[in-house]
């Protein structure tokens, strides 16, 4: 079985996600739609939220953990080979923003599984900048810190 799902190693990739995901998705304790009009509250959160819902900080604290165990074990599913913590928490980032589904069914995730190196696919990530058709220039940031972490 992969490393990141023994013990301490996947509070290790929380930890070193969850400051890059909370830079990027920034928090807002009250419902909002995003740039494509998806509901959304807390540090990116979509599942079942309204526009008008209202969260506490412990609330996004608590949403944050549980958003990222569930993207980190949809990746655990189809992503079949040893990375490092790093690569871990980069990938992490990226399905938390495009989706667990997006993510599996990438080219990225196919070169990985492939055993490609992490210089072969870490680049990959650069390319999933649009949103809603557009080429966003916060996703260019997230993308660039993601594939830098990557390569750490």
């Amino acid at each position: 079985m992969k490393k990141v799902v023994a013990g301490g190693l996947v509070a290790a990739v929380l930890a070193v996600a969850a400051p890059v995901i909370m830079h990027f998705e920034g928090r807002s304790l009250t419902a909002y739609e995003d740039v494509v009009g998806v509901p959304t509250i807390c540090d990116g959160v979509t599942a079942g939220v309204q526009l008008g819902d209202q969260a506490t900080d412990a609330e996004c604290d608590a949403a944050l953990e549980r958003e990222m165990r569930t993207h980190l074990a949809g990746l655990q599913r189809c992503v079949h080979r040893d990375l490092t913590t790093h690569q871990w928490a980069a990938l992490l980032s990226w399905a938390y923003n495009v989706g667990v589904g997006a993510a599996c069914d990438s080219t990225l995730v196919r070169l990985v599984n492939a055993g490609e190196g992490f210089h072969t696919w870490c680049p990959e990530l650069k390319r999933w900048v649009y949103a809603g058709g557009r080429k966003l220039a916060g996703l260019v940031r997230r993308r660039e810190a993601e594939y830098r972490l990557c390569l750490q």
